[in-house]
């Protein structure tokens, strides 16, 4: 059974920093592109992280990060703005599969 769990989530003011985790079990993970996707309320679904390409919206705040060896990746993000208010998604990707966590939430307000 695949399962990517993320964590690290939560509440943080304004320019404030949160590391979030996913650890995946029951795939061959080296073998996986990992990225992390956010999802704000009334709004789709984007790619925040993906290997070293940003979004352009958090280029320079965030840094995407991954342990093989533990089957983890990381999303430490930085200088944290009220917009990057959503749900955050692990994703999992090879050629034939694609996988995704259940979210954590993270709220950046005063």
């Amino acid at each position: 059974q695949v399962q990517l769990v993320e964590s690290g989530g939560g509440l943080v003011q304004p320019g404030g920093s949160l590391r979030l985790s996913c650890v995946a079990s029951g795939i061959a993970f080296s073998k996986y592109n990992m990225a992390w996707y956010r999802q704000a309320p009334g709004k789709q679904r984007e790619m925040v992280a993906h290997i070293s390409t940003y979004a352009n919206t958090v280029q320079g705040r965030f840094t995407i990060a991954r342990d093989n060896a533990k089957s983890t990746v990381h999303l430490q993000m930085t200088s944290l703005k009220p917009e990057d208010t959503a749900v955050y998604y692990c994703n999992a990707k090879s050629n034939t599969q694609e996988y995704w966590g259940q979210g954590t939430q993270v709220t950046v307000s005063s």
